[in-house]
C-alpha cells in the first residue's frame, strides 16, 4: 500500500497508476480515492498518469485528532505532489475536494497546468446577504448532528437522497452506488467528517482570484448539496481564465451517476 508521511507524522494513502501527464484527483466528503474509480480507469486508458489520495481522517489514511482542516489538507496534497515530483499536472476536485484544489492551485500554481472544479463549494456555499441561494445554518447543523448521531444510518440517508438525486421524481436509485458511498464513508473517522463542516463555512474567493491557469467549472443544475446558484456563476466570474459547463438535471454526485458524459467532457478540456 503506497503512503507518504506528512511533516506532522500523518500517513496519507494514495494510488499512482500509469505514466504520462499526471491527473490528480481530490475527493469529496466523506469519501475516499475510490470515488474516482470511473475517472481513473478512463484516463489511465487514455494514456495519462492518474493519482488520488485519501484525505487525512478518511479511508486508509491516518485519523489524527488534529489537522482536520482545509489548510492541512492542502499541505498534505502539496507533500504528495512534491514526493511524486509532479509537474504540469491537471488537478480535479469534487465538492470539498474542489476547495482543496482551488487553494492548492492558488499556492502551488507553478506545478499546475489546468484545474477542474466539479460540484465544488467554491467560492462559498453558505447563505448570506451576498449568497441568498446558499445553504442555511440549520443545514450545516443537520450534517453535524448526523455524524454525531447514528452515523451508519445517516450515511445511508445521504446517498439515498440528496447526494445522487435519488429523491427526485423519476430517479432510479442504484443500491450498489448507495452501498459503495456508505462503504467509503464508514471507512473514515467521525472526527474528521465532523470537522469537515468547518471547511464548508470558509470563503475561497481569494484563492480563486489568484489562479491564472485554465479552470473548468462543472456543475449539475439539480445539485442539492451545493446549489447551482450558490456558487457556480460567482466562481467563474472570479477566475481569470475560467470556463463553465453545466448539466441540467444532474445531481451532486454526477461523476458517478453520469461518468459516461462527464469523462469525455473532462478529456476534451484537458486536451484543449
Amino acid at each position: 500500500m503506497s503512503t507518504i508521511t506528512t511533516k506532522d507524522g500523518v500517513s496519507i494513502f494514495y494510488k499512482d497508476w500509469g505514466s504520462g501527464q499526471p491527473i490528480v484527483f481530490s475527493h469529496g466528503w466523506p469519501l475516499t480515492a475510490d470515488d474516482w474509480d470511473a475517472q481513473m480507469m478512463f484516463f489511465l486508458h487514455h494514456g495519462y498518469r492518474v493519482i488520488a489520495h485519501d484525505r487525512r481522517g478518511h479511508g486508509r489514511s491516518d485519523q489524527p485528532s488534529t489537522g482536520n482542516d482545509m489548510d492541512h489538507w492542502v499541505e498534505d496534497l502539496a507533500a504528495l505532489t512534491e514526493h511524486l515530483n509532479l509537474r504540469d499536472a491537471i488537478h480535479i476536485g469534487h465538492s470539498t475536494g474542489g476547495g482543496e484544489v482551488a487553494r492548492y492551485v492558488a499556492r502551488y500554481q507553478e506545478r499546475v497546468a489546468k484545474a477542474v472544479l466539479v460540484a465544488s463549494l467554491t467560492p462559498n456555499m453558505y447563505r448570506s446577504e451576498n449568497n441568498a441561494s446558499g445553504q442555511p445554518p440549520e443545514w450545516f447543523e443537520a450534517i453535524r448532528a448526523g455524524v454525531l448521531g447514528n452515523r451508519a444510518e445517516f450515511y445511508r440517508f445521504v446517498p439515498e437522497n440528496p447526494f445522487y438525486g435519488y429523491n427526485l421524481d423519476g430517479a432510479k436509485p442504484s443500491e450498489a452506488i448507495i452501498a459503495n458511498w456508505w462503504r467509503q464513508g464508514m471507512a473514515g473517522g467521525a472526527l474528521a467528517h465532523y470537522a469537515t463542516v468547518d471547511s464548508w463555512l470558509e470563503d475561497y474567493t481569494e484563492d480563486l482570484k489568484k489562479i491564472t491557469v485554465p479552470v473548468l467549472v462543472m456543475h449539475g443544475e439539480a445539485d442539492q448539496v451545493v446549489p447551482f446558484a450558490s456558487s457556480v456563476p460567482r466562481a467563474v466570474d472570479l477566475l481569470k481564465n475560467g470556463s463553465l459547463k453545466t448539466y441540467p438535471g444532474y445531481p451532486h454526485g454526477m461523476l458517478t451517476t453520469h461518468a459516461e458524459v462527464l469523462n469525455p467532457d473532462l478529456l476534451s478540456f484537458i486536451k484543449s
